[in-house]
């Protein structure tokens, strides 16, 4: 397959009816779907099944996603937030279901020990992730680094069936992509004081800030506007915002040095939209 085309094929599991009615659905991978597929597909043996194999790595990573954004506690008693949140335990199950049954009628059966055995993985490296959430040992960076860890788990696992030449460029390029997406996520997050909980903020200022405002961060419901405050304090947004520039500077680097021409323009062309991002949002806060 020449035309990347994962999402619409995606969209027939996604846009369920009581889905789209009674809940709504984590963001599709889409990053590190095409880089799967664009590395996949420049494999002499496994470019027949480039497409399958990023579409059901897709749909797994889309029900671990769906499954964090259920509530820890299950005291829901509003009866229309009560039925999301078992519509997203359900989805998650669905689209995890679709993973099984895709590979298994196409005889993958192999694969599917493969990422079954990188769920693990990430859901241990999830729950790690947890527990210094939970106790507040955790810096900014290190918050970072273990989100991308974590998401990076399921197309980790691909490493062993790609060419020799690829083999050590496919983890750098999928590390430095995701880092990428984490920071944009980060910065629609900074931009709005009621996903705070548990972001890159929230941790840079458990890190720098004074007792009283870490305090306030730890409080259950937080004045939004002191929030925003501390936000501006802190420099939160452009803080993000360096650091997205200095992770695609790094990806542009790398991009430079690939050996095929082909994948390398492939993924300029994936990682340009980092670039766009940056670019628009920085125009747009200069107004």
């Amino acid at each position: 397959m020449n035309s990347y085309r994962i999402p619409e094929m995606a969209k027939k599991y996604m846009e369920h009816d009581m889905i789209l009615k009674h809940t709504d659905l984590p963001r599709f991978p889409e990053y590190r779907t095409r880089l799967l597929y664009a590395f996949l597909n420049k494999h002499s043996a496994l470019s027949g099944n480039s497409e399958l194999y990023a579409l059901v790595t897709s749909l797994v990573q889309l029900g671990l996603d769906t499954h964090d954004m259920v509530s820890i506690t299950n005291d829901v008693k509003e009866e229309k937030a009560a039925r999301s949140r078992q519509l997203k335990v359900l989805a998650g199950d669905y689209f995890s279901s679709r993973f099984y049954y895709l590979l298994s009628y196409a005889g993958h059966i192999d694969l599917v020990g493969v990422l079954s055995s990188a769920i693990c993985e990430a859901n241990r490296l999830k729950m790690n992730l947890y527990l210094l959430m939970k106790q507040l040992k955790l810096t900014a960076d290190e918050y970072i680094r273990h989100s991308v860890e974590v998401k990076t788990q399921l197309f980790l696992s691909f490493a062993s069936m790609l060419e020799d030449r690829f083999f050590n460029v496919w983890p750098e390029m999928l590390r430095l992509f995701t880092r990428c997406e984490v920071l944009v996520q980060e910065i629609i997050r900074s931009e709005t004081s009621q996903e705070f909980r548990e972001s890159w903020g929230f941790w840079h200022v458990m890190q720098c800030g004074t007792k009283d405002e870490k305090q306030l961060l730890q409080h259950h419901d937080p004045d939004p506007s002191k929030l925003r405050s501390l936000w501006m304090k802190y420099k939160i947004t452009p803080q993000l915002h360096d650091q997205l520039d200095a992770c695609m500077t790094e990806l542009e680097e790398k991009l430079e040095l690939l050996e095929s021409d082909k994948l390398g323009k492939e993924l300029q062309a994936i990682g340009e939209s980092f670039r766009w991002y940056l670019t628009n949002k920085s125009a747009t806060q200069e107004v």
